[in-house]
C-alpha cells in the first residue's frame, strides 16, 4: 500500500467518523428563554403599562410623575413627553388649559403651562430617538 492510500483510507474513516458522530447529536430546543431577555420583557411590559395609565381627564401634573418634557416644537396646550424610565418611549399629548385662556390676546395658544391642565387627548406610546432643541 502507498502512502497516498493510506491517507486516503484514513481521511474516509475520519469523514465517516464525523458524520456518524454528527447523526447521534441531537438539535435541542430551547425551552427556557434566556434570563436577561426575560427581565428585559418585563422591564418593557412594566414600563408599558406605567405609561399606559395615563389618561384623557388627568392632570399635567399626573402626567408628570410618569414623563417629562422633551425638547421640540410644542405649545403649552400640545406637547411631546417622554417616559421617566426610557427616553425612546415617548407620548404626544393635548390638554385643555385650566385657570388662563387658550389662546393669547392676538389669538395665538398659549405657551403657558399649568399642572392643573386636563389632559384631552394622549397618543398610543411610541419610540424615537432623543429630539434635542
Amino acid at each position: 500500500m502507498t502512502s497516498d492510500s493510506v491517507a486516503l483510507r484514513l481521511a474516509a474513516v475520519f469523514v465517516l467518523a464525523v458524520v456518524c458522530a454528527s447523526s447521534l447529536v441531537k438539535p435541542t430546543a430551547f425551552s427556557a428563554q434566556d434570563p436577561c431577555s426575560e427581565k428585559r420583557e418585563e422591564w418593557v411590559r412594566d414600563t408599558l403599562a406605567k405609561m399606559e395609565m395615563v389618561r384623557p381627564g388627568m392632570t399635567r401634573g399626573e402626567l408628570l410623575r410618569v414623563f417629562r418634557t422633551e425638547g421640540g416644537l410644542s405649545t403649552g396646550l400640545q406637547r411631546r413627553f417622554v417616559s421617566r424610565e426610557c427616553a425612546y418611549s415617548k407620548v404626544d399629548v393635548e390638554f385643555q388649559a385650566v385657570g388662563r385662556p387658550d389662546r393669547d390676546n392676538e389669538g395665538r395658544v398659549t405657551l403657558e403651562e399649568d399642572e392643573r391642565d386636563i389632559i384631552v387627548k394622549v397618543s398610543r406610546p411610541y419610540l424615537q430617538f432623543t429630539i434635542a432643541d
